[in-house]
């Protein structure tokens, strides 16, 4: 289970031993047996107490500042990276297997936001927009990610190039989709211009925070990236780990909009920018977390074989773990026959 505790003056203390919660006039005690992860809004009160049972339940405390993005954590000393695995993932960034691996994700992303087009334009064989442009240019971009060889260091720039490209043609047109009142014409970070892109990004904010956790749990060292290098002065693994991941985020926050589940008046305006409101964060957050735990039939290629394929029932939000231990157990030489979770189609399908 994962909380969200997202209202101005709400309070985390413990009591007998369980996590209690207290916002506005309600009272809920919770077993921390039942809960893996708890995101965490600025001016919320958080008691020491409450700090140590979740440390001593291995529950991951993030701390989000308002619009989604990762502020810091908790994490018990005991959980950290082996130095042969941050010594592995210095090295391979040199190496063809470090741009096999870039590949795969890059090209992944690129993939799945195809496929999301695809499934939109099968669900409005009427539509003037042209899908067909925008998939064509996705995927051959995603050709080009394939066809890249030699050092990371050396194709960096290229990579972002292409991965800009496509990324540039899918948002314009995502960016048609909504109702009129939230169309948007491109993408935009921090600040968000519209409700759709404060939306993204809130929910890119807490799927930093799941990639940052699974990288942590693997024994990766979420600072050290192959694409997005050390000088950002951030998670840059995590940077480079969500790509394939991303389309979970964009497929829930379009649903909303395009079944008119927000108006206007569920987000603020300020000269900051755009940002969502207490309870439409809160619907945001519900939906993204049952997205995440629907239960998918993949059916997935094994890492010791090109040929044998494994069915496999997942979370989607499991499959990011997986995609982080496949990664550094690959780091270390052991596969064991992890399969590789980032490339399954079903995976990534709208199968609600």
């Amino acid at each position: 289970m994962q909380l969200v505790i997202n209202t101005y003056g709400a309070s985390l203390r413990r009591k007998n031993r369980l996590i209690h919660i207290v916002s506005d006039d309600r009272k809920v005690e919770i077993s921390p047996r039942k809960v893996e992860s708890i995101l965490v809004l600025t001016g919320v009160h958080i008691s020491a107490d409450f700090i140590a049972l979740a440390l001593e339940h291995h529950i991951d405390l993030l701390i989000l500042d308002r619009s989604g993005q990762p502020l810091g954590r908790f994490w018990h000393t005991r959980m950290g990276s082996t130095a042969a695995i941050r010594r592995r993932q210095l090295e391979i960034s040199e190496t063809a297997e470090g741009l096999g691996i870039v590949r795969g994700w890059f090209g992944a992303k690129l993939d799945h936001q195809a496929q999301f087009l695809e499934d939109l334009q099968r669900r409005r064989p009427n539509t003037s927009l042209n899908f067909d442009r925008a998939i064509a240019t996705i995927r051959e971009r995603a050709k080009h990610v394939e066809a890249l060889t030699g050092k990371i260091v050396d194709i960096r720039e290229r990579l972002m190039g292409l991965e800009g490209a496509a990324s540039a043609s899918y948002f314009t047109l995502l960016g048609k989709l909504p109702p009129e009142a939230f169309q948007f014409s491109n993408r935009s970070q921090r600040p968000a211009r519209d409700p759709v892109n404060a939306s993204l990004n809130y929910a890119y904010g807490i799927l930093y925070g799941m990639v940052e956790r699974a990288c942590i749990l693997a024994g990766l060292d979420p600072h050290v990236g192959l694409v997005h290098t050390d000088g950002y002065n951030k998670p840059s693994l995590v940077f480079d780990l969500i790509e394939p991941f991303r389309v979970f985020a964009d497929r829930t926050v379009l649903k909303l909009f395009t079944g008119r589940r927000f108006k206007q008046a569920d987000f603020e305006t300020t000269q900051r920018g755009v940002f969502l409101l207490p309870d439409t964060r809160a619907m945001l957050v519900q939906t993204f977390n049952d997205y995440l735990d629907k239960r998918v039939d993949i059916s997935i290629k094994s890492a010791t074989s090109t040929s044998r394929r494994k069915k496999r029932r997942i979370r989607r939000r499991d499959a990011i773990q997986a995609e982080a231990h496949t990664f550094a157990n690959r780091l270390l030489g052991k596969d064991g026959g992890l399969p590789e979770i980032a490339t399954s189609d079903e995976l990534f399908a709208d199968l609600d």
